[in-house]
């Protein structure tokens, strides 16, 4: 369907519902509780924010991840979240497990894509098994396949939903271009999709790419929470901020230090009451002022729960953990 250029297109492709009537959050989440998490030496190259020093034992970082994974999913169904935990399977290791979001989207038209990634270790991590554990789970599947794997072989890349900020109410694609997002592969997906592709670039302070866009921008049903300085295209800037006007997004402002900290890392879902709910981390929330979490208050409550460890070694954070479903309910 092309660029955005400043001005919504008519929706077509998959437009089975009207725009006002789509979803942006849903409360079933896919999470995959690590078997053999550890920091990935294929990954570190290209992602800044994952420690390349190591000062706990692998066995120490497994058991300390899969404390955290317990918690947060704990903290998440006390709110009302609707939790879908899938086990890793010990063999092959997969130290990214924990990170689903970036092989695996589940749509609300009822078809289901899998992406291509560019680290080898981290192909294992697609899953029949694992996508068969959520159909299980009360949802429905049109048969409709999107595999966009084929394109490793060729050195091409799009990592779900790191690489790409979905507004699925006005059916734009938001991503930040890397290593790991290439435009051509997001123009055949938005094509597939009938979304608009909004891309751009992001770079951190010592001018290195961002390397998933999920990592600078999280955008919410009434918000979006993003790291305008790591924009530095002016023309690129205005039209992210022209993007925002025209969907009825307030602006939320981080700056490249609250990045740092995973701040734009944040997925928001809802419970079961249909109350809307941020979840990030506690390095994020901590790094928030007190403007910003009362800005972001207005729109939406807030959850946190502690994941260190994961975060230090697995250069990803909360948002990165959760794999929504939005695949419609069996009744």
């Amino acid at each position: 369907m092309g660029q955005f250029t400043g001005k919504l297109r008519p929706l077509r492709r998959h437009t089975k519902f009207h725009h006002c009537m789509r979803l942006q959050t849903t409360s079933h989440i896919l999470m995959v509780r690590p078997a053999n998490f550890a920091s990935n030496p294929q990954t570190a190259e290209s992602n800044a924010f994952q420690s390349k020093e190591q000062k706990h034992s692998e066995a120490e970082m497994r058991q300390q991840a899969t404390v955290e994974f317990d918690r947060f999913v704990e903290k998440l169904r006390a709110a009302g979240v609707n939790v879908i935990v899938a086990n890793d399977s010990p063999e092959p290791a997969k130290p990214d497990a924990v990170f689903p979001n970036n092989w695996v989207t589940f749509h609300q038209e009822g078809y289901i894509v899998t992406y291509p990634m560019q680290a080898p270790l981290r192909r294992l991590e697609r899953s029949e098994a694992i996508i068969k554990t959520v159909l299980e789970a009360g949802f429905k599947f049109n048969g409709e396949r999107k595999n966009y794997e084929k394109y490793e072989a060729q050195n091409l890349f799009l990592e779900g939903t790191g690489s790409i900020i979905f507004d699925h109410q006005h059916k734009l694609a938001y991503a930040c271009l890397s290593p790991r997002t290439d435009a051509e592969l997001l123009e055949e997906l938005c094509r597939y999709m009938g979304y608009q592709k909004v891309v751009f670039h992001s770079t951190d302070a010592n001018g290195q790419d961002i390397y998933h866009t999920n990592v600078m921008m999280a955008l919410g049903e009434t918000f979006v929470v993003i790291c305008l300085d790591s924009v530095k295209d002016a023309r690129e800037r205005s039209l992210l901020v022209a993007a925002f006007a025209e969907t009825d997004k307030e602006v939320i402002e981080i700056t490249m230090a609250q990045m740092g900290q995973f701040a734009g890392n944040m997925l928001q879902v809802r419970n079961e009451k249909g109350e809307t709910i941020l979840v990030m981390s506690e390095t994020a929330y901590r790094s928030l002022d007190a403007d910003q979490i009362a800005q972001i208050e207005q729109h939406t409550q807030i959850l946190y729960s502690n994941i260190e460890t994961i975060e230090t070694y697995g250069g990803g954070s909360a948002r990165c953990m959760m794999a929504e479903i939005f695949l419609p309910r069996v009744n």
